[in-house]
């Protein structure tokens, strides 16, 4: 079996069945082989006062496919303002949030275009070993397989908010299926001296796009739009009093974990207690349903082997 050309075959077909006429365009892997494969649409890419390198990749993509490109840029203001809304539809405080407020301002900036449907690279990473703690993983093809049973995305609960339809290809049952036969030497590689995710995934499309994009680094979606530096703006508004006589029963991470936790009481009241069939959160006491092991609410993550031998 070609398992290049069949991967490339194979995604190809999940993003051309699809009709959408947005793209949430950070410029990484993931939506540059979307926007390769479709490029009559308009991508959409956030940015933090233009800082980290996604508005730069994603202007060179776009000048290099012709691909109509938007740019909204937010000021930190505007993103610290906008985070009860994001908290108030995720129903979270997972520290996610700066991750999450990406997305939001790129489907409200879709919505102010008349776009009601967008594309996402939502389950590459997942699925194909896109992220850094993979690459340490001994036993990384069960983990995916686990994951590929329960992946679940903000941008599906944020496009549900704003009547914006979210298309994810890698998420289709074909790509799934897919990758799930990959072998896992094959995802993460130690190529030309370093060690890469999503090895297969950038072979398979090497031809079609520029090496300086096909090769660059994963960067997460908070860092490559600039948003990670809303962490110390927000941490920065808890004091040392404050965390360190934390009235709450909840295990929080940092002091920016605290403050998404006082806006998730002011807009969302309590955390929901655990129904009869799940076990509690060692984080905030919340209900985990018994096949899963992160929390939804506070971000808390199990340890998924454990998880699996408890119920079982």
């Amino acid at each position: 079996m070609n398992l290049k050309k069949n991967l490339r075959e194979t995604l190809f077909e999940a993003v051309k069945k699809n009709n959408y006429r947005g793209l949430l365009f950070s410029g990484g892997l993931d939506t540059s082989l979307m926007a390769v494969i479709k490029p009559k649409v308009t991508g959409i890419t956030v940015s933090l006062e233009s800082k980290g390198e996604d508005i730069h990749y994603s202007r060179l993509l776009a000048k290099h496919l012709n691909i109509e490109h938007f740019h909204r840029e937010v000021d930190p203001d505007e993103a610290i303002d906008a985070i009860p809304e994001v908290i108030k539809i995720l129903k979270s405080f997972d520290p996610a949030i700066p991750n999450d407020l990406v997305v939001y301002f790129g489907l409200r900036s879709a919505k102010k275009l008349g776009i009601d449907k967008i594309g996402t690279g939502d389950g590459s990473d997942e699925l194909f070993g896109g992220y850094s703690f993979m690459e340490e993983m001994d036993d990384l093809e069960a983990y995916i397989q686990r994951i590929a049973e329960k992946m679940n995305f903000s941008s599906n609960e944020l496009g549900n908010f704003l009547g914006i339809k979210i298309i994810q290809p890698f998420m289709s049952k074909e790509v799934i299926n897919f990758a799930l036969q990959i072998p896992p030497g094959l995802k993460i590689k130690r190529y030309n001296g370093k060690v890469w995710g999503k090895w297969i995934l950038r072979k398979a499309f090497e031809d079609l796009l520029p090496g300086n994009i096909i090769w660059q680094s994963k960067r997460p979606l908070e860092c490559g739009s600039g948003m990670s530096s809303l962490r110390r703006i927000i941490s920065d508004k808890v004091s040392d009093h404050e965390f360190n006589n934390n009235p709450f029963p909840i295990q929080f991470f940092n002091k920016e974990h605290f403050y998404y936790y006082r806006i998730y009481r002011e807009v969302m009241g309590e955390i929901p207690k655990p129904k009869f069939d799940e076990d509690i959160c060692p984080g905030c006491g919340t209900g985990i349903k018994k096949n899963h092991f992160h929390c939804r609410i506070c971000g808390y993550v199990l340890d998924w082997r454990e998880r699996i031998h408890a119920n079982t």
